[in-house]
C-alpha cells in the first residue's frame, strides 16, 4: 500500500496515526525517529511537528503535508503521570492439590510425583495470593513472600508443555508459553524476555490487574546454559539468564517500549490530547514463572558427581540400570556445572522430574477416552462423514511404533498419520461411512483398501467394525466405573449401572470424549428435570422421576425415538387425568414416577387406584369396628 502523488494537500493531525503506520510500514526510518526522540526526552510539539513534516517531504515529496489545526498542550511541570493505583485481581481460586491432581490424571499418564510437585506448588501459589487479598493488604510489608517458580527436567514428549497448558485451563487464569531459544540480552537483536509480560497483557486484552496473577511457561530453558569456552559476551544464553532475573522475582515491566511502533503512537496521540504521558507497567510479584528443558546430559554431570563422592575401595558407582533415574537426583551444583548462573539457579527452587514412558505407558495414552490423538484422528474422518473405530491390537501396533521412535508421546501422533494415511487419501472419494483401525488392517492396508474399493460396506469390516465398537463400550463403561465418584462429584449426575451402559452406548456412537459425552447427559438431565416444574406449573400435580425413568427418557433420547417436548405431552395425555383423579380420591398430591409408570401408564394409575380402594376399605372397616366396640356394653 502506497500514497499516491496526486493526493496533494494537507493532512488532519488526527489521520496521522495512519499516514505513520503506511510509512513505517513502507520505511523503516520512522522507527528510528521515534526510537530517538524517546530515548533522549519527549520532544517539544513543535519539534516533534517539525520532524514529522520533514519526514514526509523526504518520503513524498511536496505531495503530502502535514496540518496541525490543534494547538499541542504543554505543561511546565512533569509530564508524566502516575497510574491509580491499580487494585488486586479477584482471584475466584479455592482449588486444593487433590483436587487439581485429580484433574490431571484424566489426561495424563504416569507422572505421578511431578503431577503432585506441580499440583501442590501452584496451588499454594494461588491459594496465597487469595489469602493475602483477603487480608485487605495488612501484610503486604511482611518478609517471606518468595515465589515458588518451578524447573520442570525431563525427556521429549512425556507431558510438559501439555500438563502446564491443562494446569493454566483449569485454574482460568491466563497463560503465555515463549521459547528460551528466541530470546536475547536486552539492547542486542533478537527477542526481549520482558516481551512474555507484554504478552502476557494482550492474553487478558488489556487488563493489567488480570494480568498480573498469570503463568509465564518458557520451554528449551536448557539451550540457554552457557556455552563451554565461550570467548565474549554470550548474550543469547547468560545474557538472557540474567535478563530473566528480575522478571522471576518482581519488577515493574513497562508495557510501551521504543521497539514497539504501535505503542509510541498511541503514546504520542495520548500526549497530543492530554498533554501528559501515562505510565503503564505490570508488576510480576505474582506472576508464576515455570521452566522446562530434556537437559540431555545433565545425567552425566549428576553420575560423575556420585561417583567422585569416594575413591578407592569406598567408591560407589552408579547402575546403569538406572540412568534414566538419575535425573531425580539432580542438585543446583549440577545445574551450575550445566551452564547456569547461581543467581538464576536460586530463584528456581521447585524441581519437577518427568519420567519416561514405556511402551505400555504410550498404549495406555492412547486407550484413555479423553487423549486427543485418536479423537483428532476420529475429527479428521469425521469431516468426510465416516465413523472410525480404533481396535486394541492396533492401538497396541501404534504405541510399538511410536516407542520405537524414542519421542515419548509426540511420536504417537506421526505413527497414527503414517498408518492411516491411505485411508484418509482413498476413503473419503468412496462411500465408506465405517472403518474400523485393527493391526492386521495397518499392516495389510493395501488390501483393505481393495475390498473397500470394491465393496465399501464390505462384510469383513462391517464385522470388524462391530467387533470393535462393542470393545469400546466394554472398555468405557470400566472406565466410568472405575471414576464414578469423581465423574458423579463433578458432573453432579448419579450413575446407576443402566446409566453407565447408555453413557458407554453414547461414546460409541459419537464422535467426542468422555467429558463431552458426561456434558451432554449432564445437560439433558436438566431438561428432564424441567419437566416435573412444568407439569407442577400446567396441572398442579408434583411429579417426581426415579432414577430408572430418567434412565428410560435417555434411551429414548439416545435413539432419537422422541424428544422432551415430544416425552412432556405423552405424559399429559397418559397421567394427567388419572392423577388427579388418584388425588381427589386420596388427597394426595405427590408422586413418583418409575420406568414402569412410564412403560404402562395405566397399569399404574390402576395400581394407584387399587391401593387408594383398599385404603378406603381398610378405613371403612377400622371405623366399623370402632363403632362396634363402642356399642357394646
Amino acid at each position: 500500500m502506497s500514497i499516491k502523488k496526486a493526493a496533494i494537500g494537507t493532512l488532519p493531525f488526527e489521520h496521522l496515526g495512519t499516514l505513520l503506520h503506511i510509512a513505517f510500514k513502507n520505511q523503516g526510518d520512522y522507527s528510528r525517529v521515534i526510537m530517538d526522540t524517546y530515548n533522549e526526552k519527549f520532544p517539544d510539539p513543535k519539534e516533534l511537528e517539525k520532524e514529522l513534516s520533514d519526514f514526509l517531504a523526504k518520503k513524498f515529496g511536496g505531495s503530502v503535508k502535514l496540518a496541525t489545526p490543534i494547538v499541542l498542550p504543554q505543561s511546565d511541570t512533569d509530564d508524566t503521570v502516575e497510574q491509580p493505583a491499580r487494585k488486586l485481581s479477584d482471584i475466584n481460586f479455592d482449588l486444593k492439590p487433590e483436587e487439581l491432581i485429580a484433574y490431571l490424571d484424566q489426561y495424563i499418564i504416569k507422572q505421578d510425583r511431578a503431577k503432585a510437585i506441580l499440583s501442590t506448588k501452584i496451588c499454594t501459589h494461588f491459594n496465597r495470593i487469595r489469602h493475602r487479598q483477603s487480608l485487605a493488604g495488612n501484610i503486604t510489608g511482611l518478609v517471606g513472600s518468595i515465589k515458588n517458580n518451578i524447573l520442570m527436567l525431563g525427556p521429549t514428549g512425556v507431558g510438559k508443555t501439555y500438563m502446564i497448558r491443562l494446569i493454566a485451563q483449569k485454574l482460568g487464569v491466563p497463560f503465555v508459553k515463549g521459547d528460551a531459544t528466541k530470546f536475547s540480552e536486552t539492547g542486542y537483536v533478537g527477542g526481549d524476555v520482558e516481551d512474555l509480560v507484554r504478552d502476557m497483557v494482550r492474553e487478558t486484552n488489556g487488563d493489567l490487574a488480570r494480568a498480573q496473577y498469570g503463568i509465564i511457561y518458557i520451554d528449551e530453558i536448557d539451550k540457554i546454559a552457557s556455552a563451554q569456552n565461550l570467548v565474549g559476551a554470550d548474550v543469547s544464553r547468560t545474557g538472557v539468564q540474567r535478563a530473566l532475573l528480575k522478571p522471576m522475582e518482581e519488577t515493574e515491566v513497562d508495557l510501551k517500549v521504543p521497539h514497539d511502533p504501535i505503542s509510541m503512537l498511541q503514546e504520542i496521540e495520548r500526549f497530543r490530547k492530554t498533554g501528559q504521558r501515562e505510565r503503564s507497567t505490570v508488576n510480576t510479584k505474582n506472576i508464576l514463572f515455570i521452566m522446562s528443558g530434556a537437559f540431555s546430559g545433565l545425567d552425566k554431570i549428576i553420575k560423575k558427581r556420585l561417583s567422585d563422592k569416594a575413591i578407592g575401595f569406598g567408591a560407589t558407582f552408579s547402575n546403569p540400570q538406572e540412568d534414566t533415574q538419575m535425573l531425580t537426583r539432580v542438585t543446583s551444583e549440577d545445574l551450575i556445572q550445566y551452564g547456569f548462573e547461581s543467581e538464576f539457579v536460586g530463584r528456581l527452587p521447585v524441581r519437577a522430574i518427568f519420567e519416561h514412558l514405556s511402551n505400555d505407558d504410550l498404549y495406555s495414552i492412547l486407550e484413555n477416552p479423553n487423549n486427543p490423538i485418536v479423537l483428532g484422528k476420529k475429527l479428521d474422518f469425521a469431516a468426510y462423514g465416516i465413523t472410525v473405530k480404533f481396535g486394541a491390537d492396533a492401538l497396541h501396533l501404534l504405541a510399538q511404533k511410536a516407542f520405537e521412535e524414542s519421542t515419548g508421546a509426540r511420536g504417537l501422533v506421526s505413527a497414527v498419520e503414517r498408518a492411516l494415511l491411505n485411508f484418509e487419501r482413498r476413503l473419503p472419494s468412496t462411500k465408506v461411512q465405517t472403518f474400523a483401525v485393527s493391526a492386521d488392517v495397518i499392516e495389510n492396508s493395501r488390501k483393505w483398501l481393495r475390498k473397500l474399493d470394491a465393496q465399501p460396506d464390505h462384510p469383513d469390516m462391517q464385522a470388524l467394525y462391530a467387533k470393535i465398537k462393542a470393545e469400546e463400550k466394554k472398555s468405557v463403561s470400566a472406565y466410568v466405573n472405575t471414576n464414578k465418584t469423581r465423574l458423579s462429584d463433578k458432573f453432579g449426575l448419579p450413575l446407576p449401572p443402566a446409566r453407565v451402559a447408555l453413557i458407554a452406548e453414547y461414546y460409541a456412537t459419537h464422535t467426542t470424549d468422555i467429558n463431552g459425552v458426561f456434558d451432554q447427559f449432564t445437560h439433558f438431565y436438566e431438561q428432564i428435570k424441567t419437566i416435573e416444574m412444568q407439569f407442577l406449573k400446567k396441572h398442579g400435580i408434583n411429579i417426581v422421576f426415579e432414577e430408572d425413568a430418567i434412565d428410560h427418557i435417555f434411551a429414548q433420547w439416545l435413539h432419537a425415538t422422541a424428544d422432551l417436548d415430544a416425552i412432556y405431552k405423552k405424559l399429559s395425555v397418559d397421567l394427567e387425568y388419572g392423577l388427579k383423579l388418584v388425588r381427589e380420591k386420596t388427597g394426595r398430591n405427590r408422586f413418583f414416577l418409575t420406568r414402569q409408570a412410564l412403560e404402562a401408564p395405566e397399569a399404574f394409575i390402576s395400581q394407584l387406584l387399587r391401593e387408594a380402594q383398599s385404603n378406603d376399605d381398610a378405613l371403612q372397616l377400622s371405623r366399623t369396628d370402632d363403632d362396634k366396640e363402642r356399642k357394646r356394653p
